[in-house]
């Protein structure tokens, strides 16, 4: 009688786990393509294609606005914040570092990168600074940058201790994602034929290197996206964009701020994966993760992955808060309400 019962609130207890219902609601249709989102001020903000930069709102969707940046059609995957400035970076060179107004919409241009292989493929926003990296340039060397967000712009170039990328190894511009941060330290992600791990030490300085077991070893695999919630335990995404169905190392916890990685779910999630978000007041349990295929939800540390949706062409999420999340893509802006308690 005991062992029937344990198995009956076994199954029910298993159902509760699974019976995850979302709903969705379309903010925003357009001809772009989105990478990067910001939410302020009840708005989701993103800039893409074409040099489109907007916003639309979480409650209205006909309360939108969109602005061209350049009337060159430049491709942004980049966004930060700080109280004041929005700032993003378009992909290729000349790389050009806008600025944006909040509060007038009003762009500048407040920095140029002329060089030859010029491709930022993130910008973060963390204390009182802005943080971003390229794509190396010939000498293979780490190109690591950091920026107030003031009035009167000054860029510093952190030559320090710049170290040596692997031929091959770069970085993945595909939802803003591989660089995050906690109190102490700033971490990158790099993919291609080497996939590891970068991390700052912000009051010293110190940069480190750090090897992952990820897949890697083409320049289409290794980790898209990354997401620490405290200063030890982050997550890690990713796998190949040309075989997306593929699923074996593509997903990685730390438990030590990104010295050792410890692969998950190898062979047992929905596959490649561009972004990676832990769920607010979660502790840490559950997260976020989209790519072109579907989204997937885990509440176990990213020990097990669960298809929560098999919506495509999302490249990016935000939650806006622990029950809701916004994601773009193709030519649109979704938000996804969880229906049923997880």
């Amino acid at each position: 009688m005991k062992k029937a019962f344990g198995f009956l609130l076994f199954l029910l207890c298993l159902n509760f786990h699974f019976a995850q219902k979302v709903k969705f609601e379309t903010l925003l249709k357009d001809n772009i393509s989105i990478r990067a989102l910001q939410i302020y001020d009840g708005k989701v903000w993103y800039s893409g294609t074409y040099s489109k930069f907007g916003y639309v709102s979480l409650k209205d969707s006909a309360d939108k606005k969109q602005i061209r940046l350049s009337g060159e059609n430049l491709q942004f995957r980049t966004l930060a914040q700080n109280h004041a400035y929005f700032y993003c970076i378009n992909i290729e060179s000349p790389a050009y570092f806008f600025r944006i107004d909040k509060s007038t919409m009003k762009p500048e241009v407040v920095h140029t990168d002329s060089a030859k292989n010029a491709f930022y493929d993130a910008l973060h926003f963390h204390g009182n600074y802005f943080y971003t990296f390229s794509d190396p340039e010939e000498n293979l060397k780490l190109k690591f940058a950091r920026f107030t967000g003031n009035v009167n712009f000054n860029i510093n170039y952190l030559n320090k201790e710049l170290l040596d990328l692997k031929k091959g190894e770069a970085a993945f511009a595909a939802s803003n994602t591989n660089i995050a941060s906690s109190k102490k330290n700033i971490w990158i992600a790099t993919g291609g034929m080497a996939s590891r791990i970068i991390k700052m030490n912000l009051k010293t300085g110190k940069i480190q290197l750090y090897e992952t077991p990820f897949i890697q070893g083409t320049s289409s695999q290794g980790i898209y996206s990354i997401d620490f919630y405290d200063q030890n335990f982050g997550i890690a995404v990713g796998g190949d964009y040309t075989k997306q169905a593929e699923n074996i190392n593509n997903i990685a916890t730390t438990n030590d701020g990104g010295r050792t990685w410890q692969i998950q779910a190898s062979g047992k999630n929905g596959g490649y994966k561009t972004c990676v978000k832990f769920r607010p007041k979660s502790k840490g349990k559950d997260m976020l993760a989209v790519g072109d295929q579907n989204i997937e939800f885990s509440d176990d540390y990213g020990k097990t992955w669960k298809t929560i949706s098999e919506e495509k062409g999302l490249y990016v999420c935000e939650w806006t808060d622990e029950n809701t999340a916004v994601f773009a893509g193709k030519n649109r802006i979704v938000k996804m309400k969880f229906s049923e308690s997880l």
